[in-house]
């Protein structure tokens, strides 16, 4: 009976060792994925004039890499100046380029100037808009920041979303679930 229980112990113990060998073989041996990016954040490093009237693409995008939820921040510079009487404005959007579709509720006045005063004399300014959402996605998607340039009374002499070293036009994404 001893010899019985010392062969059947020596034979577990056997395939224990040889069982551990092999799952530390494949784990050695198993190359991970490379993990698809769950972040990232793109500035624009130029002015973009807006005609009156008419969605602009701007080039600032980001790639959503692959289906899941996400997190779309933008911080949106605009900046316009004109000569009263003056009510002009710039509306900000997210655009999923392969849907042709904007996210939705991500439009944002931007900045905007009302002035009715007579005279000749100019008045401008410049402001940043957040914008910010949630957006569900399928598969790897592009979004693209559009703007608008609406001239309710007049017409702005210039009207951009700008970026410079004293504030920069930016867009980022994190994703945050399946």
């Amino acid at each position: 009976m001893r010899a019985l229980r010392k062969s059947l112990i020596a034979v577990t113990v056997a395939l224990l060792v040889g069982a551990t060998t092999v799952a530390t073989q494949s784990n050695v041996s198993a190359a991970p994925a490379a993990p698809l990016a769950t972040y990232g954040i793109q500035h624009l490093n130029t002015q973009v004039d807006l005609p009156p009237g008419t969605w602009t693409d701007t080039p600032l995008e980001v790639v959503l890499p692959r289906s899941g939820s996400y997190e779309l921040d933008a911080n949106v510079r605009g900046r316009l100046d004109g000569v009263p009487p003056l009510n002009t404005y710039i509306t900000a959007r997210l655009w999923d380029v392969g849907a042709g579709a904007q996210v939705p509720q991500s439009a944002r006045l931007v900045y905007q100037i009302i002035d009715y005063n007579a005279g000749n004399a100019e008045t401008g300014g410049n402001a940043t808009a957040p914008i910010s959402e949630l957006i569900r996605v399928n598969g790897p998607t592009v979004i693209r920041l559009q703007a608008l340039r609406t001239d309710a009374v007049g017409a702005a002499k210039i009207a951009q979303i700008y970026s410079d070293y004293y504030g920069y036009t930016s867009l980022r994404y994190e994703r945050v679930g399946p």
